[in-house]
């Protein structure tokens, strides 16, 4: 994990830039880092970004109590898996890393609303559509079994055709990242999601 040591610590200085305490966290790997609007988005919930570049689940798991410290949220948005699938990861590790990280949060935090934006489809890992998608099942079927506090964002289904392959448009010049477009579906996802799921406490 020491390749995100640079990021971890930006991640915990952050904090001190500050003026205000957030109470919406997004974190993440370089979907949410790279989400250049996000906190502009989601102003009126005090959203702040908390996404570094290249993170897996596990690294989200691993480095949550060293960049969560100092913050209180409300409630918590994650994106990750993407890059774990992409570096050989089975689904099953994936879901096992989204467990861990659930419990750490609960441990923190009890039950604050959480989000958990399910995995893309890209050109780029196209090959991998397969474990993709059983991963997300497998968390989306984990929290509805729970019917607990976590709630499954499906932009999967958002950013294909009716053919099931990834709509152009929705994707950086790379085939992985998501272009401005792409961040608009998102941004209308989670909208969505938290009016229909959230109420402030």
């Amino acid at each position: 994990m020491f390749w995100y040591e640079e990021d971890v610590k930006g991640l915990e200085n952050k904090r001190n830039t500050e003026i205000k305490q957030p109470y919406t966290i997004f974190y993440g790997s370089s979907s949410i880092r790279l989400w250049q609007t996000l906190e502009e988005d989601f102003k009126d919930l005090n959203a702040i970004n908390l996404g570094f570049g290249g993170s897996t689940l596990a690294a989200c798991a691993w480095f949550f109590d060293r960049i969560f410290a100092p913050y209180q949220p409300e409630k918590i948005v994650v994106y990750a898996g993407d890059n774990d699938i992409g570096d050989g990861k089975r689904p099953e590790e994936v879901f096992t890393y989204y467990q861990e990280l659930a419990f750490l949060i609960k441990k923190k935090y009890g039950n604050i609303p959480c989000y958990f934006i399910s995995l893309k489809p890209s050109f780029r890992r196209w090959n991998l559509i397969g474990s993709f998608k059983y991963a997300n099942s497998l968390i989306e079927n984990e929290i509805i079994k729970n019917n607990n506090n976590w709630h499954f964002i499906n932009i999967f289904d958002d950013m294909i055709d009716a053919q099931g392959y990834p709509l152009k448009p929705y994707f950086d010049d790379d085939g992985l990242h998501l272009s401005t477009e792409g961040y608009l579906i998102w941004k209308k996802a989670v909208q969505e999601a938290f009016a229909t799921t959230y109420t402030k406490i």
